[in-house]
């Protein structure tokens, strides 16, 4: 059984753990460098109660997280949030990241979010068979994006409408 919550200052060294997984595996964000306890801990204590991040709890530890993320600091984007998962490479494939999706875009909803966007690798096609499958489309590619060891690599852009009534 998977529990979805509010990730707490306790959860962060998981958090590290899992996100510095998905720096190493170069599968899941331009990042190269680890991050260290004390860089996750300034993030979690500067985000607000809009910008929020959930853990998945199995068997008691940390299995991955979720946050909703500031997109653009513009008013005018004010009902757009980026999204970020990270599953620990131990639990990547077993619904976690589904779970994870399904409680954010719920409690995204809630914060008045209407539209979720997110940037993946083309190559990641785990992750877009997670993001599919919860209804986002690819809006495009952005070629050249970023360097990732040394090479330039591609990024794309995906969304879901959350509600045009927000």
């Amino acid at each position: 059984m998977t529990l979805i919550r509010h990730a707490t200052p306790s959860d962060l060294e998981n958090i590290l753990l899992i996100y510095n997984q998905g720096i190493e595996d170069r599968i899941a964000t331009l990042e190269t460098e680890t991050k260290s306890l004390d860089e996750m801990r300034r993030w979690l204590e500067n985000r607000t109660e809009r910008y929020f991040v959930l853990v998945a709890v199995v068997d008691e530890g940390v299995a991955g997280w979720a946050s909703v993320n500031p997109y653009n600091g513009r008013n005018a984007y004010r009902g757009v949030g980026d999204l970020s998962i990270y599953i620990d490479r131990a639990y990547r494939g077993r619904g976690i990241g589904q779970q994870l999706l399904a409680e954010l875009e719920a409690r995204a909803a809630k914060a008045q979010f209407h539209k979720l966007v997110l940037f993946t690798f083309p190559f990641n096609a785990l992750g877009q068979g997670l993001y599919r499958k919860a209804g986002f489309r690819e809006v495009g590619i952005f070629h050249n994006q970023g360097k990732l060891d040394g090479k330039f690599v591609d990024v794309m852009a995906m969304e879901k409408i959350l509600s045009d009534q927000v």
